[in-house]
């Protein structure tokens, strides 16, 4: 402690040397010290704010303030190719500012304090100088004039590394071959922004009526669209409406009519076997305008894919729109037919449910904390609707599907089961499909444990809570 306090006083006593023949009186070194701390409270605020100002800028801005041609924007790019030496650079002339004012600072209280005193004085002080001038209130303004201020200091920026560059050189070596040793990998080195990151900032935004729910709806199915299968998007093969080759073009004209689609899958023998699909566009010119009246249903029929139940929507929607098919047939792993996919149910994916005519809603809203819903519905829109956590599984996706995988068995109508706060009643059972369930929210002092999941529920058995 005595010898950097010595070191430091002397340093300032080389100003009461003759200079010019006048000697510096100590009031003189005072003053002159302190506007040399000023100086480099301003270069510490300088520093700070460069980091911050700086390393919020998304990388999309920059280039977009490029495009604009922002003075600037060139030099700002320049400086965030290599976060890694930027970094450096804003932490050696931060350090070096704040050491350098402490040293000065413990000097000038030295003039007039005991060593020890001096010591806490400069300590305390400049560190009060430092976290309000040099880190709170530059950090504050960048934070809310990010652009505009890492557009401003880019050059002076660019101007420090130059001065500093023998430091920011060895620096950068040695902190690279640390992080090499460490196996460490610098966080700026890493995509600005992961997909959880904007999933929260779309929820945040709705939070703060940035965006309208509807909008953080449709904006969280595209994130979910990417880990979506087939098997869920698909409308399964028994509401399958499909005709044989060997029918007449009237019969598919009028199936057609009665199911409201406009292309049907045509299968040989069995539904199995699906070898195309016709458009009732053409049933109706081939029937009403054909030069041929020898044509029959199978000279109108389309090619289509088979894909399997496994096969990404992703994928699958980018494959269907280069090959301009508007219809594909999902298969299982021994070659079944499981179901069928149209460009509609992808679209229905990303912008919600699309009704026609007297189509009833999949999730009726009865009330604050029921309501009722298709059996055909996927248990991720429930959870999503409820805000509750039904879980999932290999074998179904749907909330029938979760009926029956925890009742083991058929169920009938009326039946009721309990998972944690949620109520299931069994509304609508069509033979032994269930198609509409009731969900009722439980109070808390009603609701019962979480059932574990591993457990086994034998057949016959309806689990409750």
């Amino acid at each position: 402690m005595g010898s950097s306090l010595s070191a430091a006083s002397a340093l300032l006593a080389a100003y009461t040397v003759p200079f010019v023949g006048i000697e510096i009186s100590e009031t003189a070194i005072a003053v002159l010290g302190s506007l040399i701390i000023v100086v480099l409270i301003v270069l510490s605020a300088f520093f700070s704010s460069s980091e911050i100002a700086m390393f919020s800028l998304a990388a999309h801005r920059i280039d977009a303030l490029v495009e604009d041609g922002r003075y600037g924007a060139e030099t700002v790019k320049e400086l965030k190719d290599d976060p890694h030496r930027l970094l450096v650079t804003i932490l050696v002339g931060n350090n070096i500012v704040n050491i350098a004012m402490s040293s000065i600072a413990t000097g000038l209280f030295g003039m007039y304090l005991t060593q020890g005193q001096a010591v806490l004085a400069a300590t305390f002080g400049i560190t009060a100088l430092v976290l309000l001038f040099g880190e709170s209130a530059p950090k504050s303004y960048a934070v809310e004039n990010t652009e505009s201020w890492a557009l401003r200091i880019a050059k002076p920026l660019k101007v420090s590394e130059y001065l500093l560059m023998p430091l920011i050189v060895l620096f950068d070596y040695l902190t690279r071959v640390v992080n090499k040793i460490t196996g460490g990998r610098s966080a700026i080195e890493t995509s600005y922004v992961t997909r959880d990151e904007i999933q929260d900032m779309i929820e945040t935004g709705e939070r703060e009526g940035v965006i309208e729910e509807d909008e953080r709806e449709m904006l969280q199915r595209i994130f979910r669209f990417n880990n979506t299968i087939a098997k869920e998007v698909m409308t399964p093969r028994l509401d399958m409406d499909a005709i044989s080759k060997d029918d007449p073009i009237e019969d598919a004209i009028q199936q057609c009519i009665h199911g409201g689609h406009a292309r049907l899958p045509v299968y040989e023998g069995s539904l199995d076997n699906i070898i195309g699909v016709v458009h009732i566009r053409d049933l109706v010119r081939d029937l009403n305008y054909g030069e041929n009246g020898d044509l029959e249903l199978g000279d109108l029929i389309q090619p289509t894919l088979h894909v399997p139940e496994s096969k990404n929507a992703d994928e699958l929607m980018a494959e269907m729109r280069e090959n301009r098919m508007h219809m594909v047939i999902v298969i299982d792993e021994f070659g079944t037919t499981e179901g069928l996919v149209t460009m509609e149910d992808m679209i229905e994916e990303i912008v919600g449910e699309i009704l026609e005519g007297e189509e009833e809603e999949p999730i009726e809203q009865v009330s604050e904390d029921e309501v009722l819903v298709k059996g055909e519905v996927n248990i991720e829109e429930v959870n999503e609707f409820l805000d509750i956590e039904l879980p999932e599984g290999e074998e179904f996706e749907t909330i029938a599907g979760f009926i029956f995988n925890r009742s083991g068995r058929l169920v009938e109508e009326g039946e009721v089961m309990e998972y944690g706060r949620v109520r299931i009643t069994v509304e609508k059972v069509e033979n032994t499909r269930i198609m509409k369930a009731r969900l009722t929210l439980l109070p808390e002092e009603e609701a019962g444990d979480e059932p574990d999941e591993d457990a086994d529920v034998e057949p016959g058995e309806v689990p409750t809570e």
